[in-house]
């Protein structure tokens, strides 16, 4: 017997495993706020250059006589510029900026005078935050298998709400940036520790459909995030809310248990059985020490028929076997196609035109029925139509925001939002497609390979989103083509619905044929 056969006698989706799933699908609002915050506390408001003759509190709109006469053509983006001066008859760099405060507030670039040549700035903020996050992913994923789920949870909230403050304080830009990193490494602490606790307690037939739920709340969290900075102007006032609201979380430490499933991995039988017992009372259903006692057995008997010195299979296996080769390869672009896309629209909702908020509500409302679609199709269409066919679609979708007349912002925005939703489709369905390409044997470092790929493109995304100063439509033409490419490509890959799943570096070299 395994912990898997005890969780039919729990039930399922009992209604302690719904209590608990419940809360812990909650900390993925706060997640939320803190990986799309800076959409707005780094938002590029309008500026220009401060003309000698005026006070420092100037307002930003002028009449368009003094802009013709004080401010030159910048051909490349049809506007006057905002990093150059007329003096004298000279063009001259600008030395002070006046801001247009009217849409964003208040923001980090205002502060830090993140503009012109400081540019970059911005997205080297986004790419380490994006780093801390891939760092979280690693360190906290070992302390969670480690030392426990539990533990390691609340060691991030804490230190997610020590950093969410220290930034709110920051005096300067680098302890900002610095400080917003930290915290999204803490991200993945929080919300992986919370995700992988509330899968383990649930039956096999539950786990996709709660992974996805549990998506759609971290979707709620993402449009709730533009509501907050709608009302509050000030990006340090903005920053506090979105981190104090975890202080509610620290409450969890006597409402959430720790899983049972890593108890009995770590051969604590004994605590494993007392939380066992718990959820067999709260669901009202009776499981008898004999059946316990034989999950022990079970378990003991595993960890002796283990052999200490056979060496595990890596994902370097994977590179000795040309059929395994070529679909790792194509599994490791997906990740990184999906990844750099999907990061890369949700950050670039500013530059699309139009109301920045409504677009960003927007982008984050269309994940639900994203969500949806794949939990409605993945187990009756098959993973490959669903995966290769939404990451078509979003190529295509963002590929005809080429063509698109000037000042049509209602139609670059439905396109992109097009992309969005398909992109999010093949971002659910890519985890399950792409676990199960691999072996058994390397399973969870395939997936890991995957992931890392994954946080390389949400790296990159920043620094491509910054291409909208050489043209404004270059970060959608990138993440179009990536997808497209993507999505052809996998068609190459063997369909696993229904299949037997390979176990061995063998099987999986002969999977698809």
């Amino acid at each position: 017997m395994s912990y898997d056969d005890v969780i039919p006698l729990l039930g399922d989706f009992g209604r302690y495993q719904k209590k608990i799933y419940f809360l812990l699908c909650l900390p993925a609002i706060l997640c939320a706020f803190h990986k799309f915050g800076n959409v707005f506390m780094i938002a590029e408001p309008n500026y220009r250059c401060k003309l000698p003759i005026e006070p420092i509190n100037a307002s930003y709109h002028l009449n368009s006589s003094i802009i013709k006469q004080y401010y030159p053509w910048d051909s490349r983006n049809n506007k006057s510029s905002s990093c150059d001066i007329i003096i004298n008859n000279k063009t001259q760099t600008c030395e002070k900026y006046i801001f247009d405060d009217a849409v964003y507030g208040y923001t980090s670039v205002i502060e830090y005078d993140l503009t012109c040549k400081n540019a970059y700035l911005i997205a080297t903020s986004n790419s380490l935050f994006m780093v801390g996050v891939m760092i979280g992913s690693i360190v906290f994923g070992e302390l969670s298998d480690r030392y426990g789920r539990k533990i390691t949870f609340f060691i991030s909230l804490v230190t997610q709400l020590v950093f969410g403050i220290i930034t709110g304080f920051a005096p300067e830009y680098w302890t900002f940036t610095i400080a917003r990193a930290i915290v999204g490494a803490t991200t993945s602490g929080v919300f992986l520790v919370a995700y992988v606790i509330g899968l383990e307690m649930v039956g096999p037939s539950k786990r996709t459909i709660a992974g996805t739920v549990t998506q759609m709340f971290f979707s709620l969290g993402y449009m709730l995030t533009a509501v907050f900075a709608l009302y509050i102007y000030n990006w340090r006032k903005l920053q506090f809310a979105l981190t104090i609201p975890g202080v509610l979380f620290l409450c969890y430490w006597w409402c959430i248990p720790e899983s049972a499933r890593w108890l009995i991995s770590k051969n604590k039988i004994t605590e494993a059985k007392r939380l066992i017992q718990i959820a067999a009372k709260y669901n009202k259903v009776t499981i008898s020490d004999d059946t316990l006692n034989s999950l022990l057995a079970s378990t003991e008997n595993q960890k002796k028929t283990k052999d200490p010195n056979q060496k595990s299979p890596s994902v370097l296996d994977i590179f000795k076997h040309s059929s395994l080769r070529k679909r790792a390869l194509i599994i490791f672009f997906d990740w990184f196609a999906n990844n750099i896309t999907y990061y890369g629209l949700s950050w670039n909702t500013n530059n699309l035109g139009g109301n920045p908020y409504l677009n960003f509500v927007i982008s984050g409302a269309v994940e639900i029925p994203a969500y949806i679609f794949v939990l409605l199709t993945l187990n009756r269409w098959g993973r490959k139509k669903v995966m290769c066919g939404c990451m078509i679609l979003a190529g295509c979708a963002l590929l005809l925001t080429m063509a698109v007349p000037k000042d049509h912002h209602w139609l670059v925005v439905t396109l992109a939002m097009i992309g969005k939703l398909a992109i999010t489709s093949s971002y659910g369905a890519v985890y399950i497609f792409s676990t199960e390409q691999f072996p058994t044997v390397i399973r969870n470092a395939g997936l890991g390979a995957g992931s890392t790929c994954a946080r390389l493109g949400s790296i990159i995304a920043p620094y491509i989103n910054l291409m909208t100063r050489i043209w404004i439509h270059l970060p959608l033409l990138i993440f179009g083509t990536l997808s497209l490419i993507g999505g052809v490509l996998s068609l190459a890959l063997p369909e696993t619905l229904n299949r037997k799943l390979p176990e061995t570096i063998e099987e999986g070299e002969a999977f698809g044929r």
